[in-house]
């Protein structure tokens, strides 16, 4: 009796917290990266339920998101092993998948049905058709404006509306007297935070980062047109300091009803119609993100937050359990039960939007729309050598662009002019372009 015991005992122990953390006799504590938005933060509060199906313990590192990418990037990159998950994106998981740096993810659960993760955002984090990070949501950008001051300026916004209209119409709502800005839109320096947002804006007023040889364009008159046009209009309509704002502090304005107009990822709009969080909730309209007239392209992007594994872990079979929770239909439905369907990871499986309790959702026709409406292959109005709308995905990309934003902040900051900006951000981007061999 006091042998059979123990194996009872175990087994028991087994079928209550998850057969499958206990394969190798024990459970494990993973260490997880990720980025403090609002939907990372909820996934925190909800491991418990991870922890309770299979005994893994979660430690979250949570980092603002220009460190996040920072930590990260050094640490794969140096064999570090801080982390047993990692939260990257699009640009970084196909070069790290194919520099063998990240665990492939070819064998996940029949359950878990990689077939019905959206087509875009699928292939956005695969290398030769291997899955290399699952997203835990994914998104595009659009207009999130409050219909209030819309009406009060006596204006509608059309679905798809140009630039120009923006920029009036952002004028029209601005009430300094109340401190509402027209319009709040990134500055901050950081190639994924104003870097994203002034290269999508450039997109739309036919600019591209490189032409076919890869000589920067940045002496190109769409470059100054499309800067010009940002600054000037955050001059007259935007808030004091937008030189420093990113999605965070974007977001935060927007919910305390300081903002006539929001352009940013489409998975804030669960947060600036949340009751709990946002003074406006009742009060917010969606529309295309906007395209210059007489130019085709919109400055809209496409973009997941994902779960790798980085290559060299201890804890793989854990970490992929994790990522199987997190990214799961099993996870959404356990947001809804917890917070409503407005409040699930938006923009990653084709199957939420067919789900009927999803389909009333004010937001979420427009954020599929303007996913599917976002090409990476096709990101410019003339021909460039590379795939990605507001990155370039080459492995210098990163570095060259933190250095562009800050020059482009510094100018909407008043330290510099535009044109200061764009010669500096043409000669670094050359340079660093032709010691890495393209030119």
């Amino acid at each position: 009796m006091s042998i059979k015991t123990p194996l009872f005992l175990a087994s028991a122990l087994a079928i209550a917290a998850g057969t499958s953390a206990w394969a190798d006799g024990h459970a494990t504590t993973l260490t997880i990266a990720t980025v403090n938005n609002g939907d990372m933060i909820r996934m925190q509060g909800l491991t418990d339920d991870f922890t309770e199906k299979t005994g893994h313990k979660v430690e979250w590192v949570t980092l603002e998101e220009n460190v996040l990418r920072q930590r990260v990037t050094t640490d794969i990159t140096t064999k570090g092993g801080a982390f047993d998950i990692m939260t990257i994106g699009m640009y970084e998981t196909p070069i790290w998948g194919a520099n063998g740096w990240l665990v492939p993810l070819d064998d996940l659960s029949a359950e878990y049905n990689v077939d019905d993760l959206l087509p875009a955002m699928r292939a956005g984090l695969s290398y030769e058709g291997t899955l290399y990070a699952a997203p835990f949501y994914g998104e595009s950008s659009m207009i999130m404006y409050r219909t209030d001051l819309m009406e009060k300026a006596g204006m509608e916004m059309p679905d798809a509306p140009t630039w120009q209209f923006i920029r009036e119409a952002a004028a029209a709502m601005t009430d300094r007297d109340n401190e509402i800005n027209g319009i709040c839109l990134r500055g901050k320096a950081g190639w994924g935070e104003g870097g994203a947002f002034i290269t999508v804006t450039a997109n739309s007023f036919g600019a591209r980062w490189f032409d076919e040889d890869w000589n920067a364009q940045f002496d190109q008159p769409e470059w100054k047109e499309a800067l010009e046009f940002y600054v000037g209009m955050m001059e007259e309509s935007g808030p004091p300091g937008y030189a420093t704002n990113g999605f965070n502090e974007n977001l935060s304005l927007f919910q305390q009803g300081k903002c006539g107009m929001w352009i940013d990822a489409t998975v804030a709009a669960s947060f600036v119609t949340n009751p709990n969080d946002s003074t406006v909730a009742d009060k917010v309209g969606f529309a295309l993100a906007p395209n210059s007239e007489g130019v085709e392209k919109k400055s809209n992007w496409l973009w997941a937050w994902a779960l790798g594994i980085p290559a060299g872990t201890q804890k793989e079979a854990a970490a992929k359990e994790f990522i199987e929770w997190a990214t799961s239909t099993d996870y959404i439905e356990l947001v809804a039960a917890n917070e409503g369907w407005a409040n699930v990871p938006p923009g990653a499986r084709t199957s939420l939007y067919e789900n009927d309790n999803y389909k009333d959702v004010p937001f979420a026709k427009m954020t599929l729309d303007s996913i599917l409406a976002a090409d990476p292959t096709d990101p410019t109005v003339k021909p460039v050598p590379y795939v990605g709308i507001q990155f370039v995905a080459i492995p210098e990309f990163a570095g060259i662009a933190t250095e562009v934003s800050q020059e482009f902040s510094a100018a909407y900051a008043g330290q510099q002019s535009i044109d200061e900006a764009l010669a500096k951000a043409q000669a670094l981007t050359n340079d660093a372009m032709e010691a890495a061999g393209y030119r």
